[in-house]
C-alpha cells in the first residue's frame, strides 16, 4: 500500500502552530504559507510544505536573496519557537 499524504485542516493546523485558526487563513490568503483549495470553503495544508515556507530565512528576504515574494511581517517559526 502506497504512503498517503496527510492534509490538515485551518483548525489543525492553527493547533499545531499555536495560533488562531483565522492567522492561518490569512497566512494563506498572503500566499505565505501553501494550501490547497478544494472548494471555495474548504482548505488543506500539507504539514511539511507549511513547515518549509516558515523556515525561509529572514534576512535573506529582507535582503531580497529570496526570489519568491514573502510578507516579512508574518510568523516563522523561530517566531512561534516551535520545535518539530
Amino acid at each position: 500500500m502506497e504512503d498517503r499524504e496527510e492534509f490538515l485542516t485551518a483548525r489543525q493546523l492553527a493547533q499545531f502552530l499555536q495560533v488562531s485558526e483565522a492567522t492561518v487563513r490569512r497566512l494563506a490568503r498572503k500566499r505565505r504559507i501553501p494550501s490547497v483549495r478544494l472548494t471555495p470553503r474548504i482548505i488543506r495544508f500539507h504539514l511539511d510544505a507549511v513547515r518549509e515556507a516558515l523556515e525561509v530565512p529572514r534576512y535573506r528576504i529582507r535582503h531580497g536573496e529570496y526570489e519568491e515574494q514573502v510578507d516579512d511581517a508574518q510568523l516563522s517559526f523561530e517566531d512561534l519557537q516551535i520545535l518539530s
